[in-house]
């Protein structure tokens, strides 16, 4: 019995001693897996700060790969400017030209003037010296009044002449004045290629003229804004292509009737879009996004800066101002 006792609690200090070392494997496991989700959360951690220098890399890359575009862009867009400014020369070098055979016309014509002045002039003495001789001879009234009748009319002639001389003065002043404006422009245009639009006569209707004759391509769409309603009827929109749809903005004064007529005429044509546009400072023509007129109206009379562009990346970058002038319009109630 005595035997049997001491075998049982050998058994059961056999068990106990078993029961703590499964215990402490339990906890070496527990601590072993602790530490592999510390190790997993710190290489989650890593793997996630590889992941953010690698998205900071690729931003530096493509930021560096759109400055590199930016400048290619601007290189391309001052080589195309230099070869605009070299056609702007050779063209006020042609007007010019065609301002020097001008005056020399005029001066021809004014001393063809001069000449015929003094022919009447002559022809008037002559006639009123045989008047005067007809009548120390005691002609017939018949005749006399006759003369007298010749003489009026040949005065009447040389008045006309001598307004036509007056307003050939003035035109050849004008045209000297333009001339002297040119060779100004050329001379600067020769020594920068920028020019200074600040004197520059661009008249209104040489504008509307433009942007008629553009309007005229027309095929799918078109912004159009001038400073008044009335500008519009220079455009003949009526001619425009059905197919075509306009956005027109423009400034409208309700209670003038002229303006009423007008707005409820374009207002009748399906493929018009009307605004009202209290700016009044430009004329802008921009067609099927391939052709772009854009003149902004100067402190002076006739001073109008002109742009006028089919190049891609010019209509681009004005075409946000296109589409300024058509968001800042009102719709019309």
């Amino acid at each position: 019995m005595s035997k049997l006792n001491e075998q049982r609690k050998a058994e059961e200090g056999l068990m106990s001693d078993f029961q703590e070392e499964l215990k402490f494997r339990e906890k070496q496991i527990t601590d072993l897996k602790e530490e592999l989700r510390r190790k997993d959360e710190k290489v989650s951690n890593l793997q996630k700060e590889v992941e953010l220098i690698q998205q900071k890399i690729e931003a530096k890359i493509r930021d560096i790969e759109l400055q590199l575009k930016t400048r290619d862009e601007i290189i391309e867009n001052l080589q195309s400017s230099v070869k605009l400014k070299d056609d702007q020369i050779h063209t006020l070098k042609d007007s010019l030209k065609l301002k020097s055979e001008q005056v020399q016309t005029l001066d021809s014509s004014i001393k063809f003037k001069d000449e015929k002045i003094a022919t009447l002039e002559k022809t008037i003495k002559l006639k009123e010296e045989e008047i005067n001789r007809v009548r120390g001879n005691t002609v017939d009234k018949d005749f006399l009044n006759k003369k007298e009748m010749l003489n009026e009319e040949l005065k009447e002639k040389l008045e006309i002449l001598t307004g036509e001389l007056t307003k050939a003065d003035e035109d050849l002043e004008m045209l000297e004045s333009e001339n002297e404006k040119l060779r100004n422009q050329l001379a600067l245009s020769e020594v920068s290629k920028i020019i200074d639009w600040t004197d520059v006569s661009i008249p209104k209707y040489e504008i509307l003229k433009k942007m008629y004759e553009i309007l005229t391509k027309a095929l799918h769409n078109v912004t159009i804004a001038v400073p008044n309603i009335k500008d519009l009827q220079e455009l003949y929109l009526y001619e425009v292509r059905s197919s075509v749809n306009m956005k027109i903005s423009c400034a409208i004064d309700p209670l003038v009737a002229e303006d009423s007529e007008l707005l409820e005429e374009l207002e009748s044509l399906d493929n018009i879009s009307i605004r009202m546009y209290e700016g009044e400072d430009r004329y802008v023509l921009d067609r099927d996004g391939e052709e772009l007129l854009f003149a902004v109206i100067g402190k002076n009379e006739d001073n109008h800066l002109v742009l006028h562009t089919r190049d891609p990346k010019h209509l681009k970058l004005f075409r946000a101002l296109v589409m300024e002038g058509w968001l800042r319009s009102r719709k019309i109630e």
